[in-house]
């Protein structure tokens, strides 16, 4: 983690052709090449959600890439962040995939 940059934890939902097409996977991968933890999960309505914690600027450039980017065949129509807070450590060890 990066060295006196605040901490925080944001959870999100991602809506779109977002089941079927390896999000999870790649969500995880790119959390994973940032740095951050958290964890990624399918829902029963069709949507992707889950929880980031990291640095700021880290958690920043991932809410980018899971509005803008996402895995090679889905189709992201919007995005919903909620519940961004300042945290003073993480509270998972890795960036999971539930089922």
């Amino acid at each position: 983690m990066a060295e006196g940059e605040q901490l925080i934890s944001l959870d999100y939902e991602v809506f779109g052709k977002v089941q079927g097409v390896f999000f999870r996977k790649y969500t995880q991968a790119q959390g994973e090449r940032l740095g951050l933890v958290g964890w990624v999960q399918n829902t029963d309505s069709g949507t992707v959600r889950g929880q980031l914690q990291g640095p700021s600027s880290k958690v920043r450039e991932m809410q980018e890439w899971l509005q803008k980017k996402g895995s090679p065949k889905s189709k992201i129509t919007k995005v919903h962040f909620q519940n961004e807070e300042k945290i003073l450590r993480v509270e998972h060890s890795a960036f999971t995939i539930h089922k």
